[in-house]
């Protein structure tokens, strides 16, 4: 049986302020690569559900009786926990795609992948799936950070498919290697 050749889909560019990262960030890299101001930033949302619901008891009580209100409470921490989280991750992630300022994920980038040449991994880890289902993978996931508001929807597949030209690492693996090499002489 003859062989299914099937066409590469390269991922939209985007013309934004900053520049493009990875187009569709591994789960563990989005969280790894968050900023503190992040991380107050989903707690802040996080406090603000269960913090309403209070002010909200406080201004019009709602006489629910005795053990009416904690389920509420429970319920609303909760959403509050998961809004936070996804908060987070909208902010991470919009670093990546270069719609917000990413100058310190750029250099964790270059760094994380100069060491991924020079010790010959893989750039985007190792994965078992074959390059079609990893091109599946990828169009599924690929910029779904914009929407993680109404689907929650991360990448948790390694593929190559990350709409960024790789040979930069590479390149900057050489010259710091070349920078050891002619320092150790």
């Amino acid at each position: 049986m003859a062989e299914v050749k099937r066409a590469y889909v390269p991922a939209k560019t985007l013309n934004t302020d900053f520049p493009l990262i990875d187009s569709d960030p591994h789960f563990k890299r989005v969280i790894k690569y968050a900023r503190p101001s992040d991380y107050a930033a989903g707690a802040a949302m996080t406090a603000l559900g269960p913090g309403l619901m209070l002010l909200w008891e406080q201004i019009a009580p709602s006489h629910v009786g005795r053990g009416g209100f904690a389920p509420i409470m429970r319920l609303s921490v909760a959403i509050s926990v998961t809004a936070g989280f996804l908060y987070l991750c909208e902010r991470s992630t919009g670093r990546f795609y270069g719609f917000r300022e990413n100058k310190r994920e750029v250099d964790m980038d270059m760094r994380e992948m100069v060491e991924k040449v020079k010790k010959g991994e893989p750039l985007y880890g190792k994965t078992t799936l074959s390059p079609y289902m990893q091109g599946v993978a990828s169009r599924n996931s690929r910029y779904s950070g914009v929407f993680l508001h109404v689907i929650p929807w991360f990448n948790i597949v390694n593929h190559e498919q990350h709409g960024v030209d790789t040979a930069k690492y590479y390149q900057q693996a050489e010259r710091e290697l070349d920078a050891e090499r002619t320092r150790g002489t």
